[in-house]
């Protein structure tokens, strides 16, 4: 008996970027970016989820889970998102997937072609000179626990070569100057949930 196609809806919303998604059985259908000076979440989100469902041809009773990017990141930003997945399927009576925003990242390093790095680190910008940052190793395999850290204090020479990704980037150049670290500056989006929520979505990780 084949299996029926899973489609599920990819909402980011952790940063200022406004993006979202659609898969079906983990392979990228369509998706859609817009940002602003100021959080557009609010105003946006549910437009852009509309257009989708437009570009693809579905309408929201062909969705089979939502996916989110569940932080850390901006609480305006993931409190929008995370309200307007739950509201949805609830009203779908779908399930809820919850990715890490760091593992996010990690999916838009390995996405693209780096050579002679070991680590991927993924940053993302908290206040002043903190990031929340999460190193990982080039198949994917966690190298330490998400943490909350001041740039001046960390030891980035244990990690390097490295990839580094996230919205801290600029952030953090001031700080890491060996040459030896990419700086991969192109910003978070949806579209790389589409692996980690199908994924989730066969383990029934809801």
């Amino acid at each position: 008996m084949p299996r029926m196609s899973a489609y599920i809806l990819h909402l980011e919303t952790s940063t200022k970027i406004c993006s979202v998604a659609i898969s079906q059985n983990g392979v990228l259908l369509a998706y859609q970016d817009q940002t602003g000076e100021a959080y557009i979440h609010g105003e946006e989100l549910t437009l852009m989820i509309q257009a989708i469902l437009r570009q693809t041809n579905l309408n929201l009773q062909n969705i089979s889970a939502i996916s989110y990017s569940s932080g850390p990141g901006s609480y305006t930003g993931l409190r929008i998102g995370l309200s307007t997945a739950k509201g949805l399927c609830f009203a779908l009576s779908i399930p809820l997937i919850a990715l890490p925003t760091h593992h996010i990242l990690l999916e838009l390093a390995l996405a693209n072609d780096f050579k002679n790095a070991k680590k991927v680190i993924a940053l993302l910008d908290a206040r002043r000179t903190e990031v929340y940052m999460q190193v990982f190793d080039c198949q994917g395999g966690s190298e330490n626990e998400l943490h909350c850290a001041l740039l001046e204090q960390i030891n980035i020479d244990t990690y390097l070569p490295a990839i580094v990704v996230g919205d801290a980037n600029e952030k953090a150049k001031t700080f890491w100057t060996d040459p030896s670290i990419q700086w991969f500056d192109q910003p978070i989006c949806a579209k790389y949930q589409a692996t980690l929520a199908f994924k989730a979505f066969e383990k029934k990780s809801f």
